[in-house]
């Protein structure tokens, strides 16, 4: 090429020629002591002694290779101080003599050779080979070695370097005095020589202290150590502090930090306890005191208030950011001030001596500069935004705790959740932002003096231009803040409907209602991909604008100077368009910075008025004096649930309970029982009164509350172990059996809700919860309604009359035959007493507690009549809802006693959640982009890209290409021309933007709709062992955050990758043309960039997963929270929870941290290896001889050049963000590929529309387990229940009752034998052809946010006629005519403004409507009191005399007068006949549990024959 000629004019080339000359006149005609001062001379000694070197270093890897072979077995793990600068700099320095080597070859390759060049040629291919094969000999075997120092041979050659390299240091300066010059080439090679000599010799000679100090710090390193004393033992990453705590000012400033973490990623797959602590001031322990001091003070939080306290939170990085900011700043802009400079030194003017090395060196510390602030200012305000969200999260989780019921109402817990989810996240993230609206005006500022300096008035019309520009976000970004609002508003509405579904999936799925509320939910969806859609062609409108802009301003520009008469210039347009280019940085991002501003300002709004919701009232209950013998009072009570309502919940509630009294509550359905206990407790809102307690106090609910763990957690419940009285509480409990059943005991993992325990389970570990804490007071919520006969009696004598003899206790209660034991009793009505006193005085003086009693007596007469009248003590019957898992553990239990002791591998019920590990496969990317139509649109967006750079280039090109060099040179073409041209292609590169925001916009929309479907359908149509084992928080994240991701980023993180691909290469092209030379320091800088971003992805991508995997636990703990925040706070737990949450919100906190570490450790490299292209390239352009190419060209290849550092760390940063990102899609095809149920019709087999006629059930050979590797829960089960028959079961815990139900309504598929309905096989047909045939009442009653109506008649299948004639069969007709509403009067989340009595009769309203021939009652009347009871039992009789009931109960009354029995006892049929038939036999196991039911129940009646 023309350009590489090289003339003789060239300074450089004379130069050297003189040297040469001069050195050749003296090389080796010198005598004596001469020849020790001759530079070529040390060339020559210094070229043999590296030579030697490499020789020595081959011989010493052969001897060690021998040794490696006699020592193989034998590992070291000692790590070498400073190993990896050591290596580091070892490669540099070889890297570093092949540049010079090549410069060497590339400048002399056309004047011919001589000794001297060929000399020169040979020192620095020796120093590049001997300095690789030092660091290939340190990689491969130093550092597998037992040295804990560097070989003192190695460290003799780095101070003969060292001297050697500083003698010829000294020589070059004395030739330069005496003959006036001297190459630059030599000068480069000494110094840089030196400086590594000094550097090596200092850590070969400091070494040995260095060394024996570090060993007790090197075990933080790599998890062993050095010293002897525990190397068996590593210490975890979790049980160290982050090494940035420590950190000296050389690591920080190149986040050398982070090395040993990224280092071990490239090992090993990263998990939670490999990664450090964080340092005090980033935990939330640290940074929410802050936050909380600028809130506590003011009940009424605003947004502003908000807002000051985050910032107070993170000044600190936030002022550090900013001065990182403004060094940025300033350096970006010294590039474009210094490109005009730059022109006119290659168009050959000259201002001083070396100006070229002078703008070379400047361009070079300005970008150094730049790179450096960048970096640090990217962690700064990530550190920030992770410091903000932990103590925002930590705000809105203690705000939980101290939630009012009323406020609660108002937010569910899916709502809730947002707030943590996505809204603190969001602010987190807007710290990236924070920075930009002041670093614009800077900018703006900048650009407009290097304009002005260059184009002079013109660059008011530029100023003008950015205004206009900047003026087009106010409608965009209004625009954008209204789609936003809406967009997380229906988003709210859908993550609470799909919370209450999860809850709730067992009674979703037995009712065959599921596909109903995926469509509640698909609508719900619709009308957020509603808003969803308008936010994304907003934004890439918004993106058209902005992408525009610089290219609108820089034509405005122009064209103004063309109207003034202002002469255009290469180097001024080139100084223009790189400003245009810098300041198009933030003018892209001014868009997202707009629309992020909008969305926290939305999340702000949103957490300021959730943590401005009414609090508990703190003076609810007052304390007594600890003298005082009162143990509760309250005075002229009025209280109600809604303080605006006036008529309260409970009415002048006057009562006092004195130290050790037993008080009892009873009264009907809705009487206000359980409202008594939460105004005792202080969480219901007091109108007027006095409440006073003494002392502490324990709670048992109604609805039993346990947490996701292991059970010996959930009965301690934050105490220390205290082994006796455990043992004690456990045996009063009766619950030492259920753990011999537990594979585990009570180390066994409960599920989410305490999914796999039954209902008596689950009631027992809350009591035995209560009784370990040894409070003063213990309220009792109708403890006994989940339990047996006997489990009951036990409960009742061992823990109310036993543990608890000397301590206040009030129990409500709905069995009457525990009423006798009260010192006193209150009976309730409407909200007040209606009575009080001792058993007998009231049984006398009223009618509300008559009615109570008379309908027991009445029960206890219908077992008489069955003439049970045996007294002998029964074995424990248990309770009669074990789920699967229990149902299961059961029977593999007596299996091993009775079989071949053949059982698997124990597992934990609730597993660590399941994580990809390793990269992401190409599978995931090609499912993403082919999701949406195919992958049709990604060719028409590249080429939309592709055409947009060629053209963005071409009107640079252009620019560059027609305008003059310098005032005294004509211009190529006329100005009308240049500008016409200019827009043309400017107009284009606009349209090109345009069509590609639009597809990336409409591909991503397409994929997020698609993939939302996929999943949802999929988890819906999951088996319930699916749910029984995922949390619903693991659910929750991947229709939440997951689904935000690919909703709002996915789409345009990845076309934004390959978007900085194509702006590189067209980088690369421009700058090839002008040097296609940069190719030799590009291509290997690219390699090792690769490798830089291969060895940091492991890290950074199981870092990623960890984010997401450590979120979920965090999210269960804070739903689990808001469930049981009355229990906890009954508990005064408070603090403790506080505490949880703190670690788990620093567990997720870690892995972002260190993320960000990782991401930094990698720019940084890779940014000062893009400079060293972009420093070779100008090198090279100042060395090319003046007129061998167009300045112009060579400073479009600079202004472009730039931007390489930029663009390359771009690229990475832009490829990990979408590794990292693209897990959230990953984890959402997780859920696509969940097992699906069998289906849920089968065309081809039907039933009849009539089916079942006669509800015949019959079994035959019956075997059902869990799994394959489980053994049988029901081992050949045979009956029949009969059409229109009433069936009772009863039997164990674990006797496969439960296992029965499921298997009818094919919850668990048989594996063997069948059951047929009126002679059809269920296996035959479809789930829902079969379950919607049948009904089912469960224990756990079960409402949906919505109304009476919708919750009677989901499917909306009757009329209101038919809705209220159920309503009346089932006692709540008046109660429902009461409410304004009628028919559509709220149920709120829960149904929690209905009590769980009220909750069963809707429940039992469902079947009513129903009116199936063939009904389940699972435990259906163990929240009602006997009364109710009864009503059920009738209302059913009535209403299904010809359809086939099976029942499963607790009251023996509730299956006395059924047609049949079953007794199952292990999975087998012990008994099966008649009530009275059974009773016959005195020996039989129902004979025994009637008799012990009775026999406790008459001994309450004793009294009565009195009356």
């Amino acid at each position: 090429m023309e350009f590489l000629q090289i003339s003789s004019s060239s300074s450089f080339v004379k130069g050297m020629s003189v040297f040469l000359n001069q050195s050749r006149q003296c090389s080796f005609r010198n005598t004596g002591a001469d020849f020790l001062l001759n530079p070529i001379f040390l060339r020559f000694f210094t070229a043999s002694f590296h030579l030697v070197f490499i020789i020595f270093i081959f011989i010493l890897w052969v001897y060690k290779k021998f040794r490696s072979n006699v020592d193989e077995g034998q590992k070291h793990n000692v790590r070498l101080l400073y190993y990896k600068p050591v290596l580091l700099s070892c490669l540099g320095l070889s890297l570093f003599n092949l540049v010079l080597c090549l410069l060497n070859l590339f400048f002399w390759y056309k004047n011919g050779w001589s000794d001297e060049k060929i000399l020169t040629l040979l020192d620095l291919g020796a120093k590049t080979l001997a300095w690789l094969a030092l660091s290939l000999f340190l990689h491969i075997h130093v550092l597998k070695s037992s040295e804990t120092k560097y070989p003192l041979v190695f460290r003799l050659w780095w101070m003969f370097f060292f001297s050697v390299s500083c003698y010829c240091l000294v020589i070059d300066f004395l030739y330069y005095k005496k003959h006036h010059s001297l190459s630059t080439l030599f000068w480069a090679s000494d110094i840089v020589s030196s400086v590594m000599g000094l550097i090596f010799c200092c850590i070969g000679f400091s070494g040995k202290k260095m060394d024996e100090d570090t060993t007790l710090h090197e075990p933080l390193l790599n998890g062993g150590s050095t010293n002897g004393i525990d190397s068996k033992k590593p210490l975890r990453g979790d049980e160290t502090m982050t090494p940035y705590a420590n950190a000296g000012i050389f690591s920080l400033f190149t986040f050398s930090w982070m090395g040993p973490l990224i280092s071990l990623g490239n090992k090993k797959i990263l998990d939670l306890q490999d990664v450090p602590q964080l340092e005090s001031a980033d935990t939330v322990r640290g940074a929410f005191p802050m936050l909380n001091s600028k809130l506590e003070s003011s009940n009424k939080i605003t947004t502003l208030m908000l807002t000051k306290g985050l910032l107070f939170t993170v000044w600190w990085e936030i002022v550090i950011s900013a001065i990182y900011v403004l060094v940025y700043t300033l350096a970006s802009y010294v590039g474009p001030y210094l490109i005009d400079n730059f022109v006119q030194y290659l168009n050959g003017k000259r201002n001083y001596k070396n100006e070229g090395f002078v703008l070379v060196s400047v361009f070079f510390i300005a970008k150094v500069f730049e790179c450096l602030a960048q970096r640090h200012r990217f962690f700064k305000v990530q550190q920030a935004g992770y410091r903000a969200r932990a103590a925002l999260v930590a705000k809105v989780y203690n705000k939980g705790l101290t939630l009012s019921g009323q406020s609660k109402q108002g937010h569910t817990s899916g709502e809730i959740i947002n707030l943590m989810s996505v809204d603190a996240e969001r602010i987190g993230d807007f710290c990236w932002y924070l920075h930009d609206p002041w670093m614009v005006i800077l900018q703006v500022a900048l650009a407009l003096a290097i304009l002005y300096r260059n184009l002079g008035l013109a660059s008011i019309a530029a100023l003008v231009a950015t205004i206009l520009v900047m003026l087009a976000n106010v409608p965009l970004g209004s625009l954008q803040e209204r789609f936003q609002d809406k967009l997380m508003k229906s988003k709210d509405k859908r993550m609470k409907a799909t919370s209450e579904v999860l809850r709730n999936m067992r009674i979703l799925k037995l009712q065959a209602w599921e596909l109903k509320f995926l469509s509640k939910i698909l609508d719900y969806r619709k009308v957020e991909t509603g808003w969803l859609k308008k936010y994304l062609y907003t934004s890439a409108i918004t993106t058209f604008v902005f992408w525009g802009a610089p290219t609108f301003v820089s034509v405005v520009t122009f064209g103004a100077c063309m109207i003034m008469g202002i002469p255009l210039e290469s180097g001024k347009i080139l100084s223009a368009l790189a400003t245009f280019r810098i300041l198009q940085e933030p003018i892209y991002n001014l868009p997202d910075t707009i629309s992020m501003i909008v969305q926290t300002k939305v999340s702000l709004d949103r957490i300021a008025s959730f943590l401005s919701l009414d609090d508990l009232q703190p003076d609810l209950v007052e304390k007594l004096p600890e003298s005082s013998d009162i143990a509760i009072e309250i005075m002229d009570g009025n209280f109600s649930w809604d303080l605006s309502s006036p008529n309260p919940t409970l009415k002048d509630i006057n009562f006092r309970a004195s130290r050790g009294m037993r008080i009892a509550v009873c009264g009907t359905v809705g009487a206000g029982k359980s409202s008594l206990l939460s105004c005792i407790l202080g969480e219901m809102p007091k109108v007027s009164g006095i409440v006073r307690i003494n002392g502490t106090k324990a709670y048992v609910a109604q609805t039993p509350w346990i947490q996701s763990g292991k059970i010996e957690e959930n009965i301690l419940f934050g105490k220390e172990m205290d082994r006796q009285l455990y043992d004690k509480v456990l045996e009063a409990c009766s619950l030492k059996k259920d753990f011999e059943i537990l594979s585990f005991g009570d180390q066994t993992v409960i599920g989410e809700r305490g999914i796999n325990l039954s209902g008596g389970q689950k009631q027992r570990i809350q009591i035995a919860r209560a009784l370990y804490q040894d409070a003063d007071i213990y309220l009792f919520d109708d403890p006994f309604s989940a339990v047996d006969a006997h489990t009951g009696s036990h409960l009742f004598n061992e823990c109310i009359l036993g543990l608890l003899e000397s301590k206040t206790v009030i129990y409500v209660t709905h069995q009457v035959e525990f009423l006798p034991a009260a010192d006193i009793i209150l009976v309730m009505r409407d909200g007040r007493i209606k009575q009080a006193g001792k058993y007998n005085d009231i049984l006398k003086s009223g009618s509300d507690f008559m009615e109570l009693v008379g309908a027991h007596e009445e029960a206890l007469s219908a077992l008489d009549s069955k003439e049970a009248g045996s007294t002998t003590n029964a074995e424990e019957g248990t309770s009669g809802n074990a789920k699967p898992i229990l149902g299961k553990q059961a029977s593999r239990k007596e299996e091993n006693d009775k079989t071949d002791n053949s059982e698997g591998k124990k597992e934990q019920l609730v597993q660590e959640e399941e994580r990809e590990k390793g990269s992401v496969g190409l599978l995931v990317y090609w499912k993403y982009i082919t999701t949406a139509y195919g992958g049709l649109l990604v060719p028409f967006t590249l080429l939309a890209q592709i055409l947009f750079q060629i053209l963005q280039i071409g009107s640079n090109y252009w620019m560059a290409w027609a305008t003059p060099v310098s005032k005294d040179v004509p211009a190529p073409v006329r100005g009308s021309t240049l500008i016409i041209v200019y827009v043309s292609l400017a107009i284009g590169s606009a349209l090109c933007i345009f069509g590609r925001a639009l597809l990336v916009a409409t591909a991503g929309f397409k994929t997020a709709t698609i993939l939302f479907n996929k999943m949802h359908m999929c988890i819906f149509r999951a088996p319930m062992s699916f749910f029984d084992s995922t949390p619903s928080g693991r659910i929750l994240n991947r229709a939440s955050t997951d689904q935000s991701t690919v909703d709002l980023n996915m789409a345009s993180i990845v076309g934004l990758f390959a978007f900085a691909i194509i702006q590189l290469l067209g980088i690369i092209a421009v700058m090839s043309q002008v040097a296609w030379q940069v190719f030799i320091i590009f291509i290997p800088v690219a390699g090792i960039c690769i490798y830089l971003q291969r060895y940091y992805i492991g890290s950074a991508r199981e870092l990623a997963r960890l984010c997401g995997v450590c979120k979920a636990p965090f999210i269960q703990h804070f739903s689990e929270t808001l469930s049981g925040s009355s229990t906890i706070r009954s508990f005064d737990q408070e603090s403790r929870f506080r505490d949880i949450s703190m670690r788990l919100i620093d567990g997720y906190s870690r892995p972002k941290f260190h993320t960000a570490g990782a991401m930094e450790w990698l720019c940084i490299r890779l940014d000062m290896l893009s400079l060293i292209t972009f420093a070779f390239s100008l090198v090279f352009l100042i060395f090319i001889p003046e007129g061998s190419i167009d300045p112009s060209v060579a400073g479009l290849a600079v202004t472009y050049g730039l931007n390489l550092n930029k663009l390359q760390a771009w690229v990475v940063r832009n490829l990990c963000t979408m590794e990292q990102r693209i897990i959230s899609v990953e984890r959402i095809l997780q859920y696509t590929t969940i097992p699906s149920e069998p289906p849920l019709v089968v065309e081809s087999n039907r039933p009849q529309s009539n089916w079942p006629i006669h509800g015949e059930v019959i079994i035959r050979d019956l075997q059902v387990r869990y799994a394959p590797h489980m053994p049988f829960v029901l081992r050949g089960l045979t009956c029949t229940f009969y059409g229109g028959k009433r069936t009772g079961i009863v039997g164990r815990t674990g006797s496969g009752k439960s296992t029965l139900i499921q298997t009818l309504f094919r919850i668990v598929d048989p594996t063997g034998g069948q059951i047929l309905i009126d002679g059809i096989d269920i296996a035959s047909i479809g789930l829902h052809d079969l379950r919607s045939r049948l009904s089912i009442i469960p224990q756990d009653p079960t409402m949906f946010e919505g109304t009476v109506r919708s919750n009677l008649d989901p499917l909306e299948e009757y009329t209101d006629e038919q809705i209220w004639e159920a309503l009346d069969k089932c006692q709540l007709g008046d109660e429902v005519r009461k409410k304004p509403e009628k028919l559509d009067s709220a149920v709120s989340e829960n149904g929690e403004n209905w009590s769980v009595g009220q909750r069963q009769l809707v429940c039992l309203g469902r079947v009513l409507l129903k009116k199936s021939k063939v009904l389940v009652l699972d435990e259906a009347t163990a929240s009602v009191d006997t009364a109710t009871d009864n009503l059920i039992q009738i209302t059913l009789k009535e209403h299904f005399t010809d359809s086939t009931v099976i029942t499963i109960a607790h009251r023996i009354t509730s299956v006395i007068d059924s047609d049949m029995v079953l007794l199952l006892d292990n999975g087998l049929r012990k008994e099966y006949s008649s009530p009275e038939k059974l009773l016959e036999d005195k020996s039989s196991l129902f004979s025994k549990l009637v008799a012990e039911y009775s026999m406790r129940s008459s001994s309450s009646f004793e009294n009565l024959s009195t009356l």
